[in-house]
């Protein structure tokens, strides 16, 4: 048996074998729990202690699990032990690492110990809290916890419940933005008729995230009215309230029923903001529903400096953020609040009579699954709740503004080197940028007539002439080129958007144990690896 780190597999045969010959074979015996507990804790522990050995972004090709594990399960029991030993050897080269301090790809899932060991508690005691009854802390410490947060945030009382609203605890911000558009939906079919869903429309922004397409298609939307209103960069990929305007009078004209705009503030690909307030008011003269996804961005807003981009967010109807982005909760854990619930319950509530009891009858108290799209729930608000008391609001503020700070570093090593340039405003802890136009050009082909006679086949062979491509195809395929020779490097991780035709990498601070020094040796990756492409790219004279 092999080692993990500085943590050593039991040798004795007589442990080995444990698992499978205990006298005890009960599988939740307290004693064999609190042992191989503890050498789960002790794994753990050594692959944060040893993370930064392993290539950030797995190497491994697909399939490789297949070739290495049996083609059934095991007939007889096995050891902690070996499982143990086929997870570092088996598990662990196809993991790509997100609480690595090198990891700033997509956005962060940001750990701590709070977490993890709320994680722990939850899962231990393994409650399926649907409903008050079925287990009363569930539910309660969920709210409790949930105005906690909104009081944080400063949202508005109506979106707590020490005024009319509330907040629940989702798995995902897709299922958060279901949840709310199915309320908007029954809202409005309740008064027009079940017979007119296909003259609703919803509307988003070119920058919303995907998950609000898929909930329209499982809502019942016709794709035909999915309304996406164009950002540009002069914008810095905002939505537009004219825009929005222009859009849903035509709709109104036509004989539809605008009933839900979902606003973002961070969007996924240059961490952009809608601005609420204008939206909200354009909204509200049509009578729709608006939801606001602050899934990445809202954990900072919890710091004073940065609560003005949720500005507005009185005038929607629910809001969300993902606590397992950015505020250190281990994955799933997305807030929701709504500021009216019977809108969620008259869609979502069932009543079937073997889950009738006294307290959901006395409506005093909150059944959860009338929230939600599933019945069975888990005891989420634990982990949310250790991590706020762990680290308390000061703490937590400065861990998110260390962040900013860090992503304001590496956005000046990019803005002082003249190779590079940084392509949409900064908001938060993301640096969108690129190789600029000018270096490209400087170390490619001379331009004739607004074509670059520079030729390449494909984006992993730049060298390869092949096709004639403009000035813009040159400049993004060399900015894919960096990133993908990063990435495969495994120093770092980063990921990538296109915004307006615009190739660009993203640069995302978060994980839990990126430090400065982190950043530092990333630009320095960046800058190498840049260097090496920029000589790469052949010259050819203008013909």
């Amino acid at each position: 048996m092999g080692s993990f780190g500085d943590f050593e597999f039991p040798q004795n045969n007589a442990l080995l074998n444990i698992a499978g010959n205990s006298s005890n074979d009960n599988p939740l015996d307290p004693e064999e729990f609190r042992r191989q507990g503890h050498m789960v804790i002790d794994f753990i522990a050594d692959y944060y202690k040893n993370i930064e050995k392993y290539p950030v972004l797995s190497q491994v090709e697909p399939g490789y699990l297949k070739k290495r594990l049996p083609t059934s399960a095991p007939f007889y029991p096995e050891s902690i032990e070996t499982i143990l030993g086929d997870v570092q050897d088996h598990i662990v080269p196809g993991i790509t690492h997100w609480q690595s301090p090198n990891y700033f790809a997509y956005f962060p899932s940001s750990g701590s110990i709070a977490g993890f060991l709320g994680e722990m508690l939850a899962t231990g005691f393994n409650v399926v809290g649907f409903n008050w009854m079925s287990s009363p802390a569930a539910t309660e410490l969920e709210s409790i916890v949930m105005d906690w947060l909104g009081q944080m945030l400063r949202l508005p009382k109506s979106f707590l419940f020490s005024g009319n609203g509330g907040g629940v605890l989702q798995g995902t911000t897709c299922e958060a933005i279901l949840c709310t558009l199915v309320a908007a939906r029954d809202r409005t079919l309740r008064i027009i008729g079940n017979d007119n869903i296909g003259k609703l429309v919803v509307y988003c922004s070119d920058q919303t995230h995907c998950a609000f397409k898929k909930a329209a298609q499982i809502a019942g939307i016709n794709p035909n009215n999915f309304r996406v209103i164009p950002t540009t960069l002069s914008s810095s990929f905002s939505m537009c309230p004219k825009a929005l305007r222009n859009t849903i009078t035509a709709d109104v004209e036509a004989g539809l029923v605008p009933i839900f705009l979902l606003a973002t503030v961070g969007t996924t690909s240059t961490t952009a903001v809608d601005p609420l307030g204008p939206l909200c008011d354009v909204a509200k003269d049509y009578g729709m529903w608006v939801h606001v996804d602050a899934a990445y961005a809202g954990s900072i807003c919890i710091c004073p400096e940065f609560r003005h981009f949720i500005d507005g967010v009185e005038g929607a109807d629910s809001f969300s953020f993902n606590a397992h982005k950015w505020f250190f909760t281990t994955l799933d854990c997305c807030c929701l609040w709504v500021k009216d619930p019977s809108a969620l319950t008259q869609s979502l509530s069932t009543d079937p009579e073997y889950l009738k009891n006294k307290a959901t009858e006395s409506k005093q108290v909150v059944d959860y699954k009338d929230w939600q799209l599933a019945l069975s729930r888990r005891f989420r608000s634990l982990k949310l709740w250790l991590v706020l008391r762990s680290y308390g609001v000061e703490k937590l503020r400065g861990f998110l503004r260390s962040h900013v700070k860090m992503a304001k570093v590496f956005q000046g090593f990019v803005e002082a080197d003249n190779r590079f340039e940084v392509v949409v405003p900064r908001n938060f802890a993301n640096v969108c940028f690129r190789i600029s136009p000018s270096a490209v050009m400087s170390s490619s082909t001379k331009i004739s007539n607004g074509v670059i006679l520079g030729e390449i086949t494909n984006s992993n062979d730049i060298s390869s002439p092949r096709t004639k491509i403009t000035k813009m195809g040159l400049v993004n395929e060399v900015n894919q080129k960096l990133m993908e020779s990063i990435n495969g490097s495994g120093g770092i991780y980063m990921t990538h958007s296109i915004v307006g035709g615009i190739y660009l990498l993203r640069f995302a601070v978060g994980a839990t144990l990126t430090q400065e020094s982190h950043v530092i040796e990333a630009w320095n990756v960046v800058k190498q690896h840049a260097h090496a492409i920029l000589n790469s790219i052949p010259t050819t004279q203008s013909q």
